[in-house]
């Protein structure tokens, strides 16, 4: 198969182009970064350099692809986020539309069920609504993976600073996680698979409390007591914007992390459980954790 991989050589990227070109299967890598091009091109990979906010080129990038796998990068430099994501999910409706490519694999997430209330999920949401309305012949599987293991670095320098993890979520919270590479697999599955429709599909690796996330993290960085402790939305809030975060960017955040407190985000993760959970736990990412910590 043809198939087009967005997204560069990013913690999903890269390895469902492995994954993918192991398979015998050619692929092309779209990255906005011409410093990536040789390194695409390493892996087996056709490198094609240019920017989602230009149809154009997706539109040739897609053309003659038996499948393409689109996400919308994070941009925290927007200055409107939910502006920035319906943007370039328009982008790729209209590439996808004028290209004639028959079959979609789109990164979206948890909580993309929710018309409100979900935060920054609100962004994944608009995306599947513009896919749902604009490409209604294409078969198009939304992948939602649950919490990405690796947003965990992020509260490295509160352990380093007060020996304990602080979120408006977690404690007793049954959490959610997922490995990139457990996504790509899935995804590379889902590209595989003849489709007609649309359809949503789960990814995830493991289950735990947050007091448990704790306990595991903390025994691999030599903190076997290290806590996870709740606080509310409204010390949360001002915590990140003393981080530098702005205050749009900061109530997207606790608000996302509210509803996954509240348990709301993860209802319909609930109702369509994953058939095959991933192989990567937390204890093995724990192993990656410690590393990383002990480095900064």
């Amino acid at each position: 198969m043809k198939i087009i991989v967005t997204g560069s050589l990013g913690h999903i990227s890269k390895p469902l182009t492995e994954k993918l070109l192991a398979k015998g299967h050619a692929v092309t890598v779209v990255s906005s970064n011409p410093d990536k091009k040789k390194e695409i091109e390493t892996l087996g990979a056709k490198a094609a350099i240019g920017t989602l906010a230009d149809v154009d080129f997706l539109t040739d990038t897609f053309t003659g692809a038996d499948a393409v796998y689109t996400l919308v990068p994070p941009n925290y430099a927007a200055p409107d986020m939910m502006a920035y994501c319906r943007e370039t999910g328009e982008n790729f409706a209209e590439a996808i539309e004028k290209s004639g490519v028959k079959r979609v694999v789109h990164l979206s997430s948890i909580g993309a069920h929710m018309e409100k209330g979900s935060g920054l999920i609100l962004a994944h949401r608009q995306v599947e609504d513009i896919f749902e309305k604009e490409l209604p012949d294409v078969a198009i599987t939304y992948m939602r993976p649950s919490g990405f293991y690796y947003n965990l670095l992020g509260f490295i320098p509160g352990i380093k600073a007060a020996g304990v993890i602080v979120a408006n979520y977690g404690a007793d919270d049954m959490l959610i996680w997922v490995a990139p590479v457990d996504i790509a697999s899935a995804v590379a599955e889902e590209l595989e698979t003849p489709a007609t429709g649309h359809k949503v599909r789960y990814v995830a690796s493991d289950e735990l409390t947050g007091n448990e996330t704790a306990r595991i993290l903390g025994e691999a960085i030599g903190k076997p007591d290290l806590k996870w402790v709740l606080v509310s939305d409204e010390e949360r809030q001002q915590q990140l914007e003393s981080f530098g975060l702005s205050t749009a960017m900061a109530h997207g955040l606790v608000e996302m992390f509210s509803a996954q407190h509240n348990g709301t985000l993860a209802e319909d993760f609930y109702r369509h459980w994953p058939k095959v959970m991933g192989k990567v736990k937390m204890a093995d990412y724990a192993k990656e954790f410690a590393t990383i910590y002990h480095q900064k």
